[in-house]
């Protein structure tokens, strides 16, 4: 975990911003015929919010007074972060579990506290974007979040979230994506064909999630992967 992360373990933009190379958009953003499109579904972090592992636990590391490799070493996306993503445990069974793994005494205000700042600001540019394409398109976010942080982002960015149709968050369905059933679940609600629903998601993993059901999928690696899609589409 040497590079910044997103809330899919992959590296945040930040770290695309170092290779100039991650500017030009991939590809598959050119190859959607407008006429063929019916929604837009996006994710959250990496995508429309920085997020980033490495603030959380550095904080953390504050609150324990040791080094934040260490942590960096022992943090892992496991079976109890998926649960938590999942709403199938809270925050204090989440943090209780972070305690074994990490090595780390802190209070739940303690953990609470690190994992807000892993909630960073909004992708420059993102906001517009997603005005532009909605005056063509319903918008839609399906995030793999947790109840504390669901809390947090649903009002530090009720603005560039207002745009949205509907937003799908796995704590709240129960299921998380690359799962093919929690885009099963997204796209029926939203109605229509799957495959004329196209995502937008950092992970690589996710993206090939959304595929696997016929959902037509862009791998974010930078804004310009989301504005050459959407200049081709609306």
């Amino acid at each position: 975990m040497q590079l910044p992360m997103n809330s899919d373990g992959n590296p945040g933009p930040e770290s695309r911003l170092l290779n100039p190379e991650s500017l030009v958009p991939n590809p598959e953003s050119r190859i959607l015929n407008p006429a063929s499109v019916d929604a837009l579904l996006f994710d959250l972090g990496g995508v429309i919010i920085d997020v980033d592992f490495n603030r959380a636990l550095e904080r953390w590391a504050l609150h324990a007074r040791c080094d934040p490799a260490a942590l960096k070493a022992r943090f892992t996306q496991d079976t109890h972060y998926q649960r938590h993503e999942r709403g199938e445990i809270d925050a204090a069974a989440y943090f209780a579990s972070l305690r074994a793994s990490l090595g780390i005494a802190l209070t739940d205000a303690q953990f609470h506290d690190g994992w807000a700042a892993l909630l960073g600001d909004e992708i420059a540019g993102m906001a517009a974007l997603l005005r532009r394409a909605g005056e063509k398109l319903p918008l839609y976010l399906f995030s793999n979040s947790n109840a504390a942080h669901r809390e947090i982002w649903s009002r530090r960015y009720a603005a560039v979230l207002s745009v949205f149709r509907r937003v799908f968050v796995s704590c709240e369905i129960g299921q998380r994506k690359p799962e093919p059933e929690a885009f099963g679940t997204v796209a029926a609600a939203i109605g229509g064909p799957v495959s004329r629903i196209v995502f937008f998601d950092d992970s690589l993993e996710n993206v090939e999630g959304a595929r696997a059901i016929g959902m037509r999928a862009v791998h974010v690696t930078s804004i310009a992967d989301v504005e050459t899609t959407l200049e081709s589409i609306i």
